[in-house]
């Protein structure tokens, strides 16, 4: 099982899919494969450090994370061999041949990414959205040999078929008011280590998040008040989906942007699924719809 996360920003991945991805490999074992990419230069998520001071001390961090929580990790690079600018996230030709070539390297099976919102009043954050729209347009060209040649010319004149995944949508803080999923994953087990690996971006955690001052957090001053302020916001993610009763749960919805699956296939592979069956049954109704 191969499994992929690809989102704008360093820490993205703690507070989107790192439960689920423990929960996963605590089934799997050595027979899981996780890898994170994140698509820009991490330069503008600071109000003290410099531009590349602050590139350099959240790429660190997110080295800090992978090594506890056992990912690949991949600072996606554009054909010219620049990371993309942070706040300044372009779908445009360089970001799709990229992403293109990054998936096709990797083959996974499953893909996950941001969501786009459909409301035009939902919150965003840019970075995100247009991390969702490059995943989205490139979808189809995973298995597509020649379609960035130009800017990664093959090196193998014989084209050989390549893995199209399934591809997710994660929850986005960012998006409140537009968030949905067809999928609840219990996280619960995998707290303290979503803890840990979340904790390791103390640039953000402790410096930039409170003083940004947009998501609800003041600053803490040890791990177990770090753990209080996360289960927290776990309960505030639940409430907003309308399920204040459900365990701590990461949630997810499925896409037709890659292989559609069935919704046997995605209950035999996901771990600790605690999808309310009114969900189950939408999801399920979808997929047939698809697969027509």
């Amino acid at each position: 099982m191969k499994v992929l996360f690809i989102h704008a920003h360093f820490d993205d991945y703690e507070f989107c899919t790192a439960g689920a991805f423990e929960v996963w490999r605590r089934k799997l074992g050595e027979a899981f494969q996780a890898k994170v990419i994140v698509c820009t230069d991490g330069k503008a998520g600071h109000h003290r450090l410099s531009r590349d001071e602050t590139a350099r001390v959240r790429l660190e961090e997110q080295l800090q994370s992978a090594a506890l929580g056992n990912y690949q990790f991949e600072q996606l690079k554009l054909p010219n061999g620049e990371p993309p600018r942070e706040a300044c996230l372009q779908v445009d030709v360089p970001l799709l041949a990229a992403l293109w070539k990054a998936i096709r390297d990797f083959e996974p099976d499953y893909l996950f990414s941001p969501p786009l919102p459909n409301d035009p009043l939902a919150g965003i954050h840019v970075d995100h959205v247009a991390v969702a729209e490059a995943v989205r347009r490139v979808a189809y060209m995973i298995n597509v040999p020649h379609a960035f040649t130009p800017e990664y010319p093959l090196e193998d004149s014989a084209s050989k078929p390549c893995k199209v995944p399934v591809i997710l949508n994660a929850y986005d803080g960012y998006m409140f008011g537009e968030n949905a999923f067809d999928l609840a994953i219990d996280v619960s087990e995998a707290f303290d280590l979503m803890a840990e690996m979340s904790w390791c971006h103390q640039s953000q955690v402790t410096e930039w998040l409170p003083w940004v001052g947009r998501h609800d957090i003041d600053v803490p001053k040890s791990i177990e008040e770090w753990k209080a302020t996360l289960k927290r916001r776990y309960s505030k993610r639940n409430a907003e989906l309308g399920l204040s009763e459900l365990p701590m749960a990461e949630f997810f919805t499925v896409t037709a942007w890659g292989e559609i699956p069935t919704l046997n296939q995605i209950k035999t592979d996901f771990p600790k699924l605690i999808t309310p069956a009114e969900i189950e049954l939408k999801l399920s109704e979808r997929l047939i719809r698809w697969q027509i």
